[in-house]
Parts: structure tokens; C-alpha cells; sequence
């Protein structure tokens, strides 16, 4: 039996129908809350500041350990005496070994505990508004990504109209009914539309590239996709609920906050550090001497207990320099809260403009602009409309659709800022 062979063209067809799945993979569209998700578990710098917090925990060992105890030997009295001619080295040699160990007193360990914790709390917090701050660059890409996809979206279907035009235009060339110079004017306007779609593909592949670098990605941009909403919403809520919800939510009012609880604790421990800690020690002592006659050997067991006299040095420095750093941490927090409450009302004023900007473009002037461009293109190929009408016509409806899409994208970074705000996505 003769077997056939299946021709290139079925083989590769049916190559591309095994590798379809792959492809359909590669190329999906990621969601918002997908970039969010990739992003924070693979962006580098947010990563290295996670160890930051998981530094600031080691130390917390560090800061609770105890003081060593110290363990020495003393060897001493050690000579050579003659006995009936006899040299008798070591027959005076007494070994006294000791062990001593720093007492710390008014809960000095305790106190370096409490405040290793609290500059991990204070590194976690920081560790959130780095988090947050590179979370809005992060929605600022994608945001551009979703415009730029949009105005491509729409210089394409500009272009696909006015191909239209020109394909109508020249049937009426054909008949006579237009003259060769205003085809040539109306032919030569494809140029820009031509420019325009050029110029959306690459702010597109720029706003990829951006949103890639940041979820450190090495996927062909071509491969790589966003998906998302492009519209707005007018709900928004007042002014004051945004205020209390940031108050609660900024991770760095929290960090200026927790400041200050660590400069307390820090007076406590200079306080405590300018106490006495005592000493401990003792020893054993075994000595070889034969002047004893009751016994080859003594052996005595000793105990001291010695404390600094604290006349000069009692840690003054330290307890009014952390005095000092109180009062400083204490301004800081007030400058952080006035700082939060200025965030809030300038991006607050910034959603509530753009919202006010767009809603007469979609509650009439799309519509408006579609139906003058409809209107005078059908004037103009019946005779009731001038060349110049027609392609002023056209102009202004693509000014109108890409000042929508800017005022959209516009209206989006500045939920993305008064989320960052906020502390928090209160605006999806």
C-alpha cells in the first residue's frame, strides 16, 4: 500500500494548532489586580527592602542577649627549691581559676528588646509606603498602557472611516462629480491619520516596556497585555470619610507615629543605662605548698561583689539627647499628618475636576462630534457642504475623541494618586 505524505501546508497548519495553547498563554491579558499580584512578588527593589524588615527582626536576638559570663585561670607561685640535692620544679605552683558575670539592672535587656521592635515595626511601616509609592508608578504605567491602547483603538477606526471616504471620493472621480485637486486634498489627509496610529503604537510599546521593567519581566512586549477598564466613574465620596481612612491607613504617618513610641523607649533605656551594674565573680584556688604540715594541699574558695561608682559618668548625655529626640519625633508626626491631610484634598480636588470635565464629553459632546462628522460628510458628497467643512469636520471629531481619552487617563492617575493618599485603593 502506497503511503502519502501530507504536504507542508497541512503540517504546518497542524503545528500551529498544537502550539495554539501556548500562544493563547504567552499573549494573555493581565488584569490589574494580576500586574498588582506579579509586581509584588517579583519587583527587586521591594523585594531588598523586604529583607530590610527581615534584618531589623535579626537584631531583635541581638538586642534580648545576656552579657557572657567571664571565665579565667591564675596560675602563680611557681619556683624551684632544692630538696637534699634534688631540684623539685612546680612545688609551689597554685592554679586559681574564677568566673565573674555583669549583672544588668532596671530592666536594661528589656528595654533594647522593646525597642528592636519597635524599629521593625517602623521598617515594616516604611517598608508599606515604598510598597505604596512604587504601586502608583506601577498603576501610572498601566493606566498609560490602557490609554495608549485606546488611542491606538481609535486612530485605527479613524483610519478605517476615512478609507471609506476616500474610496467614495474616488468613485466620484470616476464619475466626474469631484474634481482631481480636492481628491488629491482629501487623500493627501490620510498621511496624518497614517502618523497617528505610528505615534499610538509607540507610546503603547513604551508604556509596555515601562510596566514590564517594573515587574522586572523579560517577555517580548509584543507577547505582553493589559486589560482594564477605560472609563470613569462619578461616585466619590466626601472629602472627610477620604481624611479618616488615610489617618488610619498611611503607612508613613504610621512610621512617624511609631517614631515617636521608640523615642520614648529609647529615654527609658538611657535612663536605665546611667544605673550600676554590678559584678559578680568567684574563684577557686588550689595551691601545692607543703608549708602546711597538716596537709600537702590547700584549696580555698572565694567571692566578690563590685559596682561601679557612677560619680561622673551617669549617662547624661544620652538621657537629654533622646529628651531632645522625643520633642523632635513629636514634630515630625505633625508635619507627616499635615502632609497626609494636603495629599488627600489635592488629589480629592483633582478626581473631582476631572469627573466635572467628563461628563458633558459623555453626556453630549461625543455624540455631538459624531453626529457633525456624520452629518457634513453625507452635506459634502451630496453638494451641501465645502471641502474645507468636510475636513474641519473631521479634524474636530478626532480632537474631541482624543481629548476624551486624555481627560480618562487623566481622570485614572488621579485615582491612583488619591489612593496613594489615602493609603489604600478606596477608588478601584
Amino acid at each position: 500500500m502506497k503511503h502519502v505524505l501530507p504536504s507542508i501546508p497541512v503540517r504546518a497548519c497542524a503545528a500551529l494548532l498544537c502550539l495554539a495553547p501556548a500562544f493563547a498563554r504567552a499573549q494573555q491579558s493581565l488584569t490589574w489586580d494580576q500586574v498588582k499580584a506579579r509586581f509584588e512578588a517579583t519587583n527587586p527593589a521591594l523585594k531588598a527592602d523586604a529583607d530590610n524588615v527581615d534584618e531589623m527582626r535579626a537584631e531583635e536576638i541581638t538586642a534580648y542577649l545576656r552579657p557572657n559570663p567571664q571565665f579565667g585561670v591564675t596560675v602563680d607561685g611557681t619556683q624551684i627549691v632544692p630538696n637534699k640535692g634534688i631540684w623539685e620544679p612546680l612545688a609551689g605552683t597554685f592554679v586559681s581559676p574564677s568566673i565573674s558575670y555583669l549583672h544588668e539592672r532596671d530592666h536594661k535587656r528589656e528595654l533594647r528588646l522593646q525597642t528592636a521592635r519597635e524599629g521593625t515595626q517602623i521598617s515594616e511601616s516604611e517598608h508599606e509606603d515604598l510598597k505604596r509609592n512604587l504601586e502608583f508608578t506601577l498603576r501610572t504605567a498601566f493606566v498609560d498602557t490602557l490609554q495608549a491602547k485606546f488611542v491606538l483603538d481609535l486612530a485605527k477606526a479613524d483610519l478605517d472611516y476615512y478609507d471609506k471616504i476616500i474610496a467614495m471620493s474616488a468613485d466620484r472621480l470616476k464619475a466626474g462629480d469631484l474634481a482631481q485637486i480636492d481628491f488629491d486634498r482629501i487623500e493627501l489627509q490620510r498621511v496624518q491619520y497614517e502618523s497617528e496610529i505610528e505615534t499610538a503604537v509607540v507610546n503603547l510599546r513604551t508604556a509596555k516596556i515601562q510596566l514590564l521593567q517594573l515587574l522586572n519581566d523579560r517577555t517580548p512586549v509584543d507577547q505582553f497585555d493589559v486589560s482594564g477598564d477605560f472609563d470613569f466613574s462619578d461616585s466619590l465620596q466626601p472629602l472627610d470619610d477620604y481624611r479618616q481612612t488615610a489617618l488610619q491607613s498611611r503607612p508613613d504617618l504610621a512610621a512617624a507615629l511609631e517614631t515617636v513610641d521608640q523615642s520614648k523607649t529609647n529615654y527609658k533605656l538611657a535612663v536605665s543605662n546611667g544605673s550600676t551594674d554590678p559584678t559578680l565573680s568567684a574563684w577557686y584556688t588550689w595551691n601545692s605548698s607543703t608549708n602546711n604540715p597538716d596537709t600537702d594541699n590547700s584549696q580555698t574558695l572565694g567571692f566578690s561583689y563590685s559596682i561601679p561608682l557612677r560619680v561622673f559618668d551617669r549617662n547624661q548625655g544620652e538621657k537629654k539627647r533622646t529628651q531632645i529626640d522625643i520633642d523632635r519625633s513629636q514634630q515630625a508626626s505633625d508635619q507627616t499628618k499635615a502632609q497626609v491631610f494636603s495629599d488627600v484634598d489635592t488629589a480629592y480636588e483633582l478626581v473631582r475636576s476631572n469627573i466635572a470635565l467628563l461628563k458633558p464629553y459623555k453626556a453630549k459632546y461625543n455624540d455631538e462630534a459624531l453626529r457633525v462628522r456624520d452629518t457634513v460628510s453625507y452635506a459634502y458628497f451630496h453638494g451641501g457642504a465645502s471641502l474645507m467643512d468636510f475636513l474641519n469636520a473631521q479634524a474636530d471629531y478626532r480632537q474631541v475623541q482624543l481629548a476624551y481619552a486624555q481627560l480618562i487617563g487623566a481622570y485614572l492617575t488621579a485615582v491612583g494618586q488619591l489612593n496613594l493618599a489615602v493609603g489604600r485603593e478606596v477608588i478601584p
